[in-house]
């Protein structure tokens, strides 16, 4: 599981009949202090997500598939949670 900043949407009208319905997002990967990487990934949101919010994102596909709640679903990363703020190194970080 990777912190993530949620930073576009994916419009895709074309697409494998499980994402039907679904929102797909770029997430930027971002280290414990909130700050950014430059490393994006697309993500299926799980859990109503938005732009500039953080939040969780698993990335691997078993995983993936078990929080879209899809066995057969191509997918590997999926966005489980909106982060309200971090705790880590004796700092509270409120990012919402």
């Amino acid at each position: 599981m990777v912190l993530a900043k949620v930073v576009g949407t994916v419009v895709a009208t074309q697409k494998d009949p499980n994402f039907v319905g679904a929102k797909l997002l770029i997430c930027d990967i971002a280290e414990v202090d909130a700050k950014l990487t430059g490393s994006e990934l697309v993500a299926i949101d799980t859990v109503g997500a938005g732009v500039g919010d953080y939040v969780l994102v698993v990335s691997e596909g078993n995983s993936s598939r078990q929080a879209m709640k899809r066995k057969d679903a191509p997918v590997d990363s999926t966005i489980v949670g909106i982060v309200d703020r971090i705790d880590a190194f004796g700092c509270t970080l409120k990012v919402l």
